[in-house]
Formats: structure tokens, C-alpha cells, sequence
């Protein structure tokens, strides 16, 4: 049966790729599709900081010039507005930058040109990544309210649960892949630190900022950073996959639909023959929340030191308190987190011996209602602080329809257990 371009959108992006691949559709026709789509929902949704019709189709047209460039070749990708592109603007979600116009792509647009994907735009992102939440509304907010897309890649999570693109580009330092990702319903991979890089990406903390991507399912999101990276992350898991159900130190945080969830992902893993077990982490690793904030905040700082020179009364109050405290936070207080994260990734091995995977919280409950803030980090702190390959799955929702998602856990660099376990939890009750 011949699809339109505009259903071929919701193709998992394998299929799409290869029919792209063989010119069923041109790389033209699918962005014309997909501006259609952003025209419908975004006087609503406002998930693009810059998008433009026009601009698209050109670089659509071009690309179907000539000939088929790799594995993503004319699929439509949203970028948040934290990563440079030399192509359209990139203003850090701050009026600082309005108009910025970065001479270069980041290295991770670089690899997602060399795979043949087109551009779609730009998404908003929270002022400079940090708490200073956007315009951007949750898709799967309940008719007549407002809630939420989380932060800080916002408008990538936002684009991809609406539609708008299949695959979107995000960046965490906390929780800014996970959680928009978990409120808006939509699969969110973290891969391993360092696996994508982040030349290019206005970093906030060095130690910590990740490249990650925002897709409809789980294959879609290997398929994209395997096509990015050139490596195999083809999902894999073992024939008795272990699973780890680990409440971390902050269960008490998270609400009855938070723990619902979680420990529903435990019974669909165990209905369908993983070997589940419970995971405590140690009781002083509570602390590691405080150790990745430091961390963060001391970093953010130095990052944004000429920006808090000469541009301080265009950041937003809440950042430049962040950036005052990084900046008065004493040495040992700097020592101290790093070693204490030192030690835990030092010790994550051993407390996963007999587990292939954790399966943990995304966070504390669905989506708030309003905009005032993006939600809480809290249950992504510890992963990112470790550098672990994190994969964002939603499992359930609330009585009024609100996603809700878990997040699976593997070792670093073993992405594609990680993949592989998150992609048997995602499929159908009965699989």
C-alpha cells in the first residue's frame, strides 16, 4: 500500500529511512509534510525557537539533488536550541544571543548531516539549559489545561510527542533528556558520557552535559545514534535478562502513580521471563543528588563567567543565582562531590554483579500543571552524575491520561543492553 508523505512521518524510522533511502517519497515532500504538521499545532504547542518553512524545502530540494548521503538520508530532525548550527539561528534560549548566528554546526549536527538528515529547526530549550522554563506546552496535557513539557529540552520532547518530527535532538546535565521525555511520553536515550560529542553544544557542565535524542520508540532512538556514531547500537539483551528494580534513595519522593508505574514495569518485565530482583543502593549515595548539583553549579559558573560579566541583567534571576553560588562555592566543597562521584562510579560494577539492568523512577509523578516550572530532577541526578546509558520508556499514565515512564539503567558503554532491555518493556502487554 503507497503511504503519503504525511503518514510516512509516522513510519518507526528504520522504514521511513530505507523508503526515503529508495526514493518512494523525496526528502521535499516529507518536509513539506512535516511543516504542515508544525503550522496545525504550533500557535499552541510552541515547541520551535526557529523553524521556516521556506528554509526547509530549499535544503529538502537540495538534498534530492543528489544522491542518498547514509542512513538518516532526508528524515526531518528537530535540534534544541542549546546545539550550534551554522544553518539556523542559535540563541541558547536566552535574549543574549537573539540572532545568533554560530559560524560552524555543533560536531553531533555534523554527524547527523553526514548521515543525510535534514534539519527541521530549531526547539526550545529552557534559558541557557538551566531552570528558566519556555513557551513550550506538553502535548499530552488533558483538554483545557496546561502542563509541563519539562526541561530543558523542551521543544525536542514537545516536536516528537506531537508529531512534528520523527527523531529530535536534546542535551542532559541533570535530567533534561529523561524527564521531558518521561512527561511528555515519548522514549528519551541518554547514551553513555562522551559516546556522542558535544563540541559545538553551549555547555553548562563539562563533567556532565550529554548529547541525547528524543524518539517514538526505542529502535527508532538506536537506530538514530548508531547512524550518528557510526558504532553498532543494535538492541541487544541477554537470553535471561536480570533486572535490577532499584526504588533509589529518593522513593519517598515519588507519588503513588511514580511508584504505580514503576512497579508495573517490573511485573510486565518479569511476565514476560526476565529474572527481577530488587536493588538497594547504599544509603550515604542520598548525597549523590547534592554532589551532582555542586558539581553542576560550580561548573555553570566558570562556563557562563563572560556572560555574568557583561550581560548579567538579561539572565534571568533564578540563573544568576545559580551562577553566584557556583561562583562562591569554596574548594572543598568541589573536592568533596568529586570524590564522593568518583567512589560511586567506582562502585556501580559491584552493585550490579547479578543484574544486567536497573529499572528505576524517570520522575517524582507526571508532568505539573502550568508553566512556572519544568518539574523535578531528582530521579536523573545520580545517572548523570555516573555517565551511565540512560533510556527514558513510558509504561503507564495517569487516570487522566498523563504519561508516565520508568528508566532503564545499564553500565557504561553497554548502550545496547540498555536499548535492548528498554525496547522488551515498551512493547505490548502480551509480547
Amino acid at each position: 500500500m503507497s503511504l503519503g508523505a504525511d503518514a510516512a512521518l509516522d513510519l518507526p524510522l528504520r522504514a521511513l529511512a530505507a523508503r526515503l533511502a529508495r526514493r518512494e517519497w523525496s526528502a521535499e515532500a516529507l518536509a513539506a509534510a512535516c511543516a504542515a504538521r508544525v503550522a496545525a499545532h504550533e500557535p499552541t504547542l510552541r515547541a520551535w525557537a526557529a523553524f521556516d518553512a521556506t528554509a526547509l524545502t530549499a535544503a529538502a530540494r537540495a538534498l534530492d539533488a543528489g544522491p542518498v548521503r547514509g542512513a538518516l538520508h532526508g528524515v526531518p530532525v528537530g535540534v534544541k536550541d542549546l546545539i550550534d548550527t551554522a544553518d539556523w539561528p542559535t540563541a541558547y534560549g536566552s535574549p543574549l544571543y537573539a540572532g545568533h548566528r554560530p559560524a560552524v554546526d555543533a560536531a553531533c549536527v555534523g554527524q547527523l548531516r553526514a548521515a543525510g538528515a535534514l534539519i527541521a529547526g530549531k526547539t526550545v530549550t529552557t534559558e541557557f539549559a538551566a531552570m528558566h522554563p519556555g513557551p513550550t506546552r506538553n502535548p499530552r496535557a488533558p483538554a483545557g489545561r496546561t502542563h509541563t513539557p519539562g526541561g530543558s529540552s523542551s521543544g525536542s520532547a514537545a516536536a516528537v510527542a506531537a508529531g512534528l518530527v520523527p527523531l529530535a535532538l536534546g542535551t542532559q546535565t541533570a535530567a533534561s533528556v529523561v524527564r521531558p521525555a518521561a512527561f511528555c511520553g515519548v522514549v528519551g536515550y541518554k547514551p553513555t558520557y562522551g559516546l556522542l560529542p558535544v563540541t559545538g553544544v553551549k555547555l553548562q557542565s563539562p563533567s556532565l552535559d550529554t548529547v541525547g535524542v528524543f524518539t517514538r520508540a526505542v529502535d527508532d532512538a538506536a537506530f538514530a545514534v548508531g547512524a550518528m556514531s557510526g558504532l553498532d547500537l543494535t538492541p541487544q539483551r541477554p537470553a535471561r535478562l536480570r533486572v535490577g528494580l532499584c526504588q533509589t534513595p529518593w522513593w519517598p519522593s515519588a507519588d503513588e502513580h511514580a511508584q504505580r508505574a514503576w512497579a508495573r514495569a517490573g511485573e510486565r518485565l518479569a511476565a514476560r521471563g526476565a529474572a527481577v530482583s530488587a536493588v538497594d543502593l547504599p544509603a550515604d549515595w542520598a548525597a549523590l543528588a547534592e554532589a551532582q548539583r555542586d558539581l553542576m553549579t560550580y561548573e555553570a559558573a566558570a562556563a557562563f563567567a563572560p556572560e555574568r560579566r557583561s550581560g548579567v541583567e538579561r539572565i534571568s534571576a533564578a540563573f544568576r543565582a545559580v551562577l553566584d553560588a557556583g561562583a562562591a562555592m569554596p574548594l572543598a566543597r568541589i573536592a568533596d562531590a568529586h570524590a564522593r562521584l568518583d567512589a560511586a562510579r567506582a562502585a556501580l560494577p559491584g552493585l550490579m554483579r547479578d543484574v544486567d539492568v536497573l529499572v528505576a523512577p524517570s520522575a517524582p509523578g507526571a508532568a505539573p500543571e502550568g508553566l512556572a516550572g519544568t518539574g523535578d530532577p531528582l530521579f536523573s541526578r545520580l545517572w548523570s552524575a555516573l555517565g551511565v546509558p540512560c533510556v527514558q520508556v513510558p509504561v503507564d499514565a495517569t487516570d487522566d491520561g498523563l504519561p508516565l515512564g520508568v528508566t532503564v539503567v545499564a553500565p557504561r558503554w553497554h548502550d545496547a543492553l540498555a536499548l535492548g532491555a528498554a525496547q522488551w518493556l515498551e512493547g505490548p502487554a502480551g509480547a
